[in-house]
């Protein structure tokens, strides 16, 4: 199985370039291969513009999104590695998704957010959250942002297989921290393969 993870963090040395790089070495120990997407390395632009527009229409899709079609094209399995930021995705991951994940190219049926145009995939979400797991719980943050992104989001991706993992405690103890690494790492060893 091939495995695409996309990070977003302009720092390399944060706390999610080293989840995503355990999520990435758990999939490697299990035989599977792997490839990483650092938005802010390959300085990525997420801006939607009247290029985007046009080129869904002309079927002439711009040079960097054909690029990133092409690297989910290979593979079976996405990683995406993110912050919480304000309660949801940076701007960096939002707007990949905006311009990459194309109607047209992902989905075509706005009435059945279950269909789409792309081979199934496992899709998990890795997302480094200061606050606690009890507090995002009893104020209905968990639901809504599995509402959004597991139920909403992802199903226009074909992703068969969906899970969000929140690693809360991401600004805690060293000792926090590394468990939320191993998390990490056996998020990428336990990775379903797609039906």
């Amino acid at each position: 199985m091939h495995v695409l993870t996309l990070l977003d963090h302009p720092d390399p040395k944060s706390f999610s370039a080293a989840i995503a790089r355990e999520f990435s070495a758990g999939a490697e120990s299990v035989g599977h291969s792997t490839e990483l997407v650092d938005l802010h390395g390959e300085q990525f632009d997420p801006r939607w513009s009247i290029a985007d527009i046009d080129g869904d229409a002309s079927g002439q899709v711009p040079a960097d999104i054909r690029a990133e079609q092409d690297r989910i094209s290979r593979a079976d399995a996405i990683g995406f590695v993110f912050p919480l930021f304000w309660w949801g995705m940076p701007a960096m991951t939002k707007g990949w998704i905006d311009r990459v994940w194309s109607w047209g190219w992902a989905y075509d049926q706005l009435d059945d957010p279950e269909t789409s145009l792309q081979r199934p995939r496992t899709g998990v979400l890795l997302v480094p959250a200061g606050a606690r797991s009890d507090e995002m719980e009893e104020l209905g943050y968990k639901t809504a942002i599995e509402t959004a992104w597991i139920d909403g989001t992802f199903g226009y991706f074909g992703f068969v297989n969906r899970e969000l993992v929140l690693l809360n405690g991401s600004k805690g103890s060293d000792a926090r921290r590394d468990a939320l690494l191993q998390r990490a790492f056996q998020a990428g060893v336990s990775l379903k393969v797609p039906d």
